[in-house]
Formats: C-alpha cells, sequence, structure tokens
C-alpha cells in the first residue's frame, strides 16, 4: 500500500466510531436543527483563556518528557524546554498580567476574567506545573538515567575519589570565576540578574555577628559539572557504554563555601533564582533612534521587576522574607520546589555521547528538484522550470542558503532584499548578504530588532551588514516585522526576473533543524511584484492597500482571512462539502474564532491542528460541533502555518509567516503566500495535513471542557499507530522530490 493511501486510511480509522457517525448525522441534518439554540458568539463561555491555554501547551511538552516511548535523553530535552518555556512565560506573559494590575487595569478578556483573576489563575497553574516536572525529574527521569548509566549526583552522595576529582575542578576553574557579595550597612543588597542562580549563605564571624552573602552560580559555567566517568559491561554487540557522571555547580560551591569566606563559620546556604520583567514597551514613537531605543532596554531589562523568585522548601522562612523583601517580590510570587531550581539547566545532558538514548540521527534530504544543481545559475534554472516547495527539516535547508549564496555570486544578479528575524549567532544568511555587497550587488536587509531575546544578537547584524555598505532598515515604528522573504533581482538576456523564497519560518540553519518549516521558491510574476512593493513598503514609503497575491498584515490580512471563511461557509450552503483544515502555532484573535463558529453553525468541517494557544472551544452544541482541535507535541517543533480552504481542485491553500492572534494580524508586518499548483496543494493538503490529522502517537484532542486528551497509541479505531513526523522522516524520498509546477 502506498504511503499517500495508508495515510488517508489512517485518517478514516483514527476518528471513533462516535465520532464518525455523528459526523454522519450532521453531513445530513438539516441546517436549522444543528443551530437550535444558538449561543451568541461573543459569549465568555466560547472562549478559553490565552494564558491558562499557553500553560496548558506548556503541559503538554512536559507530557513527553514523562512519556516511556520517548528514550531518556529526549524526555529529559523536553524536561529542560519545559524549564526554558516556564522561564519565558514568566518574564513576558506573567510580567504583561502583573503590569496591568498594578496600573489598575480592569479590562475583561474574551473569557470574562479580569487581569488579577487571570493572574490568580496562573499563578496556581504554573506552581502545579512546576511541582509536577520536579515530580518528573525526580521520579521518572533520575532512575532511567541511573539505569541507563547516566547518574546526576549530589555532592554528598559522591565517592572519595569522586570528591577528589570534583573539589580539583573546583579549584581550576569554578573558584576563580567565583565573587561573593556581603550584605550590611555598608554595602548595599547586591543585584541579581535576571535567571541567575545564586546561593544565599549566611556566616558567622569571630565576634558571634550572623552576616547575609551571595554567591552567583556562573552562567559561563555547565551546570552539571562532568566527573570521570566509567567503562560499563560489554554489550552483545561487542561496545562497551559509559557511565558518566556529574554534579550540580550550586552544590559544589555550597560545598566549598570555607574557600568564598575564610575564617567565617558556614551556617547555611541555600540556592534561590529570580526572573525578571522582560516585557519590554519601546515607547517607539517617542524614539529618535530605534537602535539606540533597543540597546537601552535590553539593558533596563537586567534591572526589571522581579516576577517570580524560585527557592528550595527547605530554605528557613526568615531567609525567605529577606530575599522577598530586598527583591520587591509578593509572597504569591515566591515559588517553593522541592529539587533543583531551574530546570532548563539539565539541557546539557543531551550532549551526552550515548546515542542510544536518542533519538535517531537523521539527514534531511535534498529535492531533487535542486539536486543536480550543483553549479552556479543552475538553481535559477529550476526555479524557471517551476515552482519549489521546500518542507524542513525533512528537506535540507541547504536548498535555501544555497539560493542566497548563488544569488551573492551570480554575475546576473542585480540586487538582493531580504527580511531577518532570528538568524542566530553564527548566520550563513548574513554572510552570503556581505558577500553579495562585496561583489557589488544592491543589497537590502531588514533587520527586525524587536525580535525578543535576539535583540543582542541582531543588532550586532545590523552593524556588521552596515559596515559592509549593506543598506540596512531597523523595522517600523510601532510594528514588529516577522515577514519571512528573500527576493533576488537578476538581468536575463532582454528582460528582467525576480526569483522570490517565501517562508513559514527564520532564516536561521541551526532552528531550521529543529523546527518544522516551509518554503516556497517560485518566480511567478505576481509574486515578485508583490514581493518588490513589500519591500518598497518597509524601506520607503507607502500607502499601498492591496496586493496581486499575497495577503500582507496589517493592510488586508483580516479582511481577506475572514473573507476566505465566509467564501467557504457560502459555498456549503448553497453546494455542501465545506472544509477547512488550519496548522498554526496559536489561535487567539476573537473575530476569526466567531468567523469560524459561524462556519461550523453552516455545517462545514473544520480541523485545527494548533501547537500551542487554542482560545477557540470545540464541539459546543450548535456553535462548534463540526471543529476538531489538534495539537502535536514531537521530536521537532511545530512551526509551519498551513491554510486550507475547499477541497479537491477548488481548494485554496496559503502558507505563511502568521498566526491567527491580533498581535500578528494587527501589529506586524506578516505575509501569507499561496500555492498555486495543484500537485504542490495536493501535496500539502493530501500527505502533509493528512499525516497529521492521522497522527496517533503525538496527537492531544482539545475537549470542549478546554482539557486536553492524548491519543490512545493504537489510535482512535481500528489503524495502524501513526507518528506523523516520523512518517514524513520515512518518506523523504516522497513525491515531493519531484512536485513542482507546470515549466513556465
Amino acid at each position: 500500500m502506498s504511503d499517500a493511501n495508508s495515510t488517508r486510511n489512517a485518517v478514516q480509522e483514527a476518528e471513533r466510531p462516535a465520532e464518525r457517525r455523528a459526523r454522519a448525522a450532521n453531513a445530513t441534518a438539516p441546517a436549522e436543527d444543528r443551530t437550535s439554540a444558538p449561543i451568541a458568539l461573543d459569549d465568555r463561555s466560547l472562549y478559553i483563556n490565552r494564558e491558562l491555554s499557553m500553560l496548558a501547551f506548556n503541559r503538554r511538552v512536559l507530557e513527553e518528557a514523562n512519556d516511556p516511548w520517548n528514550p531518556v535523553l529526549e524526555r529529559a530535552k523536553f524536561l529542560a524546554i519545559t524549564g526554558s518555556n516556564l522561564d519565558e512565560f514568566f518574564m513576558v506573559r506573567v510580567a504583561g498580567l502583573m503590569q496591568q494590575v498594578a496600573a489598575g487595569v480592569v479590562d475583561i478578556s474574551p473569557d470574562g476574567l479580569s487581569p488579577l483573576q487571570q493572574l490568580v489563575a496562573v499563578r496556581r497553574d504554573a506552581l502545579e506545573l512546576m511541582v509536577e516536572a520536579q515530580r518528573c525529574w525526580r521520579e521518572e527521569l533520575m532512575p532511567q538515567l541511573i539505569a541507563s548509566g547516566i547518574h546526576v549526583l549530589d555532592y554528598q552522595d559522591l565517592s572519595e575519589k569522586q570528591k577528589v576529582f570534583a573539589d580539583e575542578a573546583f579549584d581550576e576553574r569554578i573558584f576563580p570565576v567565583l565573587t561573593p557579595l556581603a550584605f550590611d550597612p555598608g554595602r548595599p543588597f547586591p543585584h541579581i540578574s535576571n535567571l541567575s542562580l545564586n546561593l544565599a549563605v549566611r556566616v558567622r564571624d569571630g565576634r558571634g555577628a550572623v552576616r547575609f552573602a551571595r554567591v552567583k552560580v556562573p552562567s559561563t559555567l555547565p551546570r552539571l559539572v562532568p566527573l570521570k566517568r566509567s567503562s560499563g559491561r560489554t554489550r552483545r554487540d561487542g561496545t562497551v557504554p559509559h557511565s558518566h557522571y556529574f554534579v550540580w555547580l550550586e552544590q559544589l560551591i555550597a560545598a566549598h563555601l570555607d574557600d568564598l569566606f575564610p575564617g567565617m563559620e558556614i551556617i547555611e546556604s541555600h540556592p534561590f533564582r529570580v526572573t525578571r520583567d522582560a516585557d519590554m514597551d519601546l515607547q517607539e514613537l517617542e524614539a529618535s533612534d530605534l537602535l539606540e531605543n533597543v540597546e537601552r532596554h535590553v539593558r533596563q531589562r537586567h534591572f526589571a521587576n522581579v516576577v517570580r523568585l524560585t527557592i528550595n522548601q527547605t530554605m528557613p522562612r526568615d531567609l525567605r522574607s529577606l530575599l522577598a523583601g530586598e527583591l520587591g517580590v509578593s509572597p504569591p510570587d515566591v515559588y517553593a520546589v522541592a529539587g533543583p531550581i531551574g530546570l532548563s539547566g539539565i539541557a546539557s545532558l543531551h550532549g551526552v555521547d550515548r546515542y542510544d538514548l536518542k533519538d535517531p540521527p537523521y539527514t534531511p534530504a535534498i529535492p531533487a528538484a535542486f539536486a543536480d544543481a550543483p553549479h552556479q545559475g543552475d538553481i535559477f534554472e529550476k526555479i524557471r522550470a517551476g515552482d519549489v516547495l521546500v518542507h524542513h527539516p525533512f528537506d535540507s535547508f541547504s536548498t535555501v542558503l544555497d539560493f542566497i549564496e548563488s544569488a551573492a555570486d551570480d554575475p546576473d544578479v542585480l540586487a538582493i532584499k531580504q527580511t531577518l528575524y532570528r538568524v542566530g549567532r553564527n548566520a550563513p544568511v548574513v554572510a552570503a548578504l556581505m558577500r553579495a555587497r562585496e561583489n557589488g550587488k544592491q543589497v537590502a536587509a531588514l533587520v527586525e530588532l524587536k525580535a525578543r531575546f535576539d535583540e543582542e544578537s541582531n543588532i550586532s547584524w545590523a552593524r556588521a551588514l552596515e559596515d559592509d555598505g549593506v543598506h540596512v532598515v531597523y523595522g517600523l515604528i510601532g510594528l514588529k516585522v516577522h515577514t519571512k522573504v528573500a527576493l533576488v533581482v537578476r538581468a536575463e538576456g532582454n528582460r528582467i526576473r525576480r526569483y522570490v523564497h517565501l517562508a513559514t519560518g527564520n532564516y536561521n540553519a541551526v532552528t531550521a533543524n529543529l523546527y518544522t518549516d516551509m518554503g516556497l521558491f517560485t518566480c511567478d510574476d505576481d509574486i515578485g511584484a508583490d514581493a518588490t512593493d513589500l519591500f518598497n513598503l518597509l524601506t520607503g514609503y507607502s500607502a499601498k492597500t492591496d496586493f496581486r497575491k499575497l495577503i500582507v498584515a496589517p493592510i488586508n490580512m483580516r479582511e481577506r482571512f475572514v473573507a476566505l471563511i465566509r467564501a467557504e461557509t457560502e459555498h456549503h450552503l448553497q453546494h455542501g462539502g465545506g472544509r477547512i483544515i488550519f496548522k498554526l502555532n496559536s489561535l487567539v484573535d476573537a473575530e476569526i474564532i466567531r468567523s469560524l463558529y459561524e462556519a461550523s453553525r453552516a455545517g462545514v468541517e473544520i480541523d485545527l491542528i494548533v501547537r500551542g494557544i487554542c482560545c477557540l472551544r470545540p464541539g459546543v452544541p450548535g456553535t462548534s460541533e463540526t471543529i476538531r482541535v489538534r495539537s502535536i507535541v514531537g521530536r521537532y517543533l511545530e512551526h509551519s502555518r498551513i491554510y486550507a480552504f475547499g477541497s479537491g481542485d477548488r481548494s485554496i491553500v496559503y502558507l505563511g509567516s502568521a498566526d491567527l492572534m491580533p498581535r500578528n494580524i494587527d501589529r506586524r508586518v506578516e505575509t501569507l503566500f499561496p500555492v498555486e499548483a495543484p500537485e504542490l496543494r495536493a501535496y500539502l493538503v493530501d500527505e502533509v495535513l493528512a499525516t497529521y490529522l492521522a497522527d496517533t502517537r503525538k496527537v492531544r484532542i482539545l475537549q470542549t471542557d478546554g482539557t486536553y486528551r492524548r491519543a490512545s497509541a493504537k489510535g482512535d479505531g481500528d489503524g495502524d499507530v501513526v507518528d506523523a513526523q516520523a512518517a514524513m522522516m520515512a518518506r523523504r524520498e516522497s513525491p515531493l522530490s519531484s512536485l513542482r509546477t507546470l515549466p513556465a
């Protein structure tokens, strides 16, 4: 059986028999029966709280850490991601709620909660999640790691030989970095930087006075200090696995506080961690220089208000009160846990060279359309032959780099224009743009300085590009530029041809191997003209209100998107067979949700694959009975956005950078681009989306009450187990490799 047929069969079998019967009955029921006693579409019961939905996503990530199907080092990775996600959640979302409460804001969210009510609920759920993460580490992962020969030890549990090795490591590599800071009438309470791990230390001097000091655990050193490893028993295959041993850095420091405070009696020490507000308000309209303003706010982030103080449960109350008072933290924002503080620090375990404890390595494929294009200019010939779709990380990101690098070196290329949002620390795309400028091309780059937590990296790249003579735009006042587009202008005979790469993800060679994203290479004249107009808007002044084929926020995305949903609704009312499938990261926008409710009331079948936040409530009688919501958390971070309307020959499919959130639609420059070739549209709907809808391994299904139910590993019917990402890796030699439009 072909992969395509097995996937389609799995889609049908994945539905529970009751769901199939309900869908069949609903399809034949009169419209008035399906919409009896309708609920007003602004009723607050129809909406799920955004912040609680985000925490629910983090809980799904934590479930992957608890999942015994995953290799143990992958489970540790998911636990570290849970910790990192919670850090960002507090820095941005909790910080925003605290700002609103402090300012007396009483605006009600679509689900009916005030900022204070949301803050109370968020604190409760976040603490539960932190406690569950600690339980996962203590009861699930540590025993599994030990059984696998990976030992993360407390200092007091080290053997004498291990202590000797650890003590040497402290003397040679750790002690010189440490700076104890005292707190007394002559020395103020030290500044505690964001996300820093610290030791609160009490000492007694020679006169019996008790003093407080703080020791910062250096973030430049590994959180887990490696000790000498030993060999295990010979395996059946003749190999000898190594056992790996680690000790917590903060415990190693705590064991040597006598070296930091000579002549003092060490009474006690306790770890603590601070999370600060990172939700920057740039006040751009008052900024004379956006670059300087962003730099100033990045510096201020280190001194922002504390939104979370994490401590160990063993810390005595008077010491808790001292820290909370000096840091300006209220009691609800002190989180006490039983175990290591800051579980993001265990991410380094994934670097252990035990590949038998990780997912099998995967090498992305080169699409056949580009496989035989090694020479300069060949890639443009391939794109002229027809649009090419790439699906990362199943297809190699090298195709995108080859496109930019070929343009940089091709003597016929006149200009390159590109948006840069998150390119990373080492950015081959930026290096190619610099080389293009050295080769005499006109090069323009929009570097979005306001990409949260990437500001410093982007500032550095912006300055480096400017120094090389690239025309650099830092962003737009009042808008964040999130669109992903590269435009190459090339002289070909007596004409100028424009080649465009449009994508759902960033031009980042590292995350391209970790996120699922899609890109389209095209030389379509209308899309090329739209790309030119878009860059003119970004680099100059423009009052343009429409585009030929692209949908661009904030110009026309809201209107066009609502119109597409309503057009499918009208088609269904007149002809039946209405179908909508969206795959995206977040669904928050109330107007879009209302439009989907209207479509569902009309009987349109709607499947939503939403990785993270979903504020729509599926399965509400008379309102969203035909809407199903799935979330998939797998090996790769689901990042691609696919919007499909209709089915068969009349299907309309858009890809793009935008999620369905007010910030994306109204306060960002985003682009959705059409996939027009029938073969490519069929691949996206019948292969990609169908495979995601068939997933029974990694999928969670959103229930009407807002909770998520994990599907049985055997599926909801009698079909085979389907892991969507694994299936797409297995099919990397799939029809996609040869998919393209007919020759232009």
